[in-house]
């Protein structure tokens, strides 16, 4: 396959993302990476910050920025590790959980609107070629472009 159509393949899949994240977004009053962190952390009570930083797959900086956010808005409260005075732990509060439960039935309809024209075994499909393409990217950044010696 020639670079030009993979670049386009994957410019639509960019494109189309943010197109999909965006109408979430403005349906949930959430932003996708929010929405899921909070998730994660309502389903994992006391989780450390890096465990959500390598589940997630989201750099320390973002993850710091995500909470310190959701903590002033009163959807998580950070606590030092009494166990390990270095390790911060995040929990829930009861607001964070409220407002995603109410969020779970406006999610379902976004969701159902964006795969109305898939069928089951459609996104199945899909999911299998997304973690298909990914498979064999270099685990390093930089490692494409990088001189042989």
């Amino acid at each position: 396959m020639k670079l030009c159509t993979m670049s386009g393949l994957l410019y639509l899949m960019k494109t189309k993302s943010q197109e999909v994240t965006d109408q979430f977004e403005v349906e949930t009053g959430f932003s996708l990476t929010r929405y899921e962190l909070m998730m994660y952390v309502i389903n994992k009570p006391q989780v450390s910050q890096q465990m959500i930083q390598t589940n997630l797959k989201i750099d320390r900086a973002a993850v710091t920025r995500h909470l310190k956010q959701l903590e002033e808005n009163g959807y998580v409260i950070r606590l030092r590790n009494p166990d390990n005075n270095r390790e911060v732990l995040v929990e829930a509060t009861k607001k964070a959980v409220n407002e995603l439960s109410a969020c779970e039935s406006q999610l379902a309809n976004i969701l159902s609107e964006a795969f109305l024209n898939l069928t089951s075994e459609e996104l199945d499909q899909l999911q299998k070629l997304l973690n298909k393409l990914t498979l064999h990217l270099p685990k390093e950044r930089g490692k494409i472009n990088e001189p042989k010696k």
